[in-house]
């Protein structure tokens, strides 16, 4: 259980998040995803890393239980400090990041797949941010990466999700494929791009990032202000709560829906 950091084939690191049963991640998962995606991305022999996750789907985001447990604010600052490097992590890695999604890609699910060079998917993947019925705000700035803004909002203001097959529609996703095969999917078009000349990709990586229209780390940054907003009125807390001491199962944990 953690996360982890694999070699499978040359230039190639897999870094697998495990945090059953639904990979919502505590606090410190969130700065253990970042340390491990960094530091492969600093080592020489890397030229690409797979982001991919064991178990029952890709991320549902925070352990909001976790949350509630704490007194105070510190989890939620937590929390909110530990998603932002993450996914500063994934958008920063010194080479390209392909997320490999399976199951389930919710709420800071979506900070880390809209910030990865590419992504592939495997056709049972659903991608969306329940923030609004948890209480929370964010990974918008993320969301409009991956589908237009009229439709970003609306899957925003509705917590509706979307397949992998819309996305890929939309150009956001490099491919869709069974299950079985999202591995082997993933890890070839990782050997693809390791293939190129790793100081060449580096730069590469720099210089697309220079050019991105918009700045991920502020705008998502603006965004958190407003959760932190809907925690001191109270308003978050509800809907937290509510969260927490309703039905069990993969609908209750993930917040999965359409």
């Amino acid at each position: 259980m953690g996360v982890s950091t694999s070699a499978p084939h040359a230039g190639v690191a897999v870094v697998t998040v495990d945090f059953p049963p639904v990979n919502a991640l505590p606090v410190q998962g969130w700065y253990e995803l970042a340390s491990a995606v960094r530091g492969a991305g600093r080592d020489p022999d890397v030229r690409c890393v797979v982001l991919a996750a064991a178990g029952r789907g890709f991320n549902a985001g925070v352990d909001i239980k976790e949350m509630q447990r704490t007194e105070g604010h510190q989890a939620l600052i937590g929390a909110n400090h530990g998603c932002y490097e993450a996914f500063a992590a994934v958008y920063d890695c010194q080479v390209p990041v392909v997320a490999a999604v399976h199951g389930f890609c919710l709420g800071g699910g979506i900070g880390l797949v809209g910030n990865a060079d590419a992504i592939v998917a495997s056709d049972d993947a659903t991608f969306g941010l329940p923030e609004l019925d948890r209480g929370a705000l964010g990974a918008a700035t993320h969301l409009a990466r991956l589908v237009p803004q009229h439709l970003m909002r609306a899957l925003y203001y509705t917590s509706r999700t979307v397949t992998a097959e819309e996305l890929h529609r939309h150009g956001s996703v490099w491919r869709v494929v069974p299950r079985a095969e999202l591995s082997d999917a993933a890890l070839e078009l990782a050997r693809e791009i390791a293939a190129k000349d790793g100081a060449l990709l580096r730069l590469a990586k720099a210089a697309i990032n220079g050019i991105d229209p918009v700045d991920v780390r502020r705008s998502y940054r603006f965004e958190q202000g407003f959760t932190f907003e809907a925690n001191l009125s109270g308003i978050a807390d509800r809907h937290r709560e509510a969260f927490v001491s309703g039905p069990s199962g993969l609908s209750a944990e993930a917040g999965e829906r359409r």
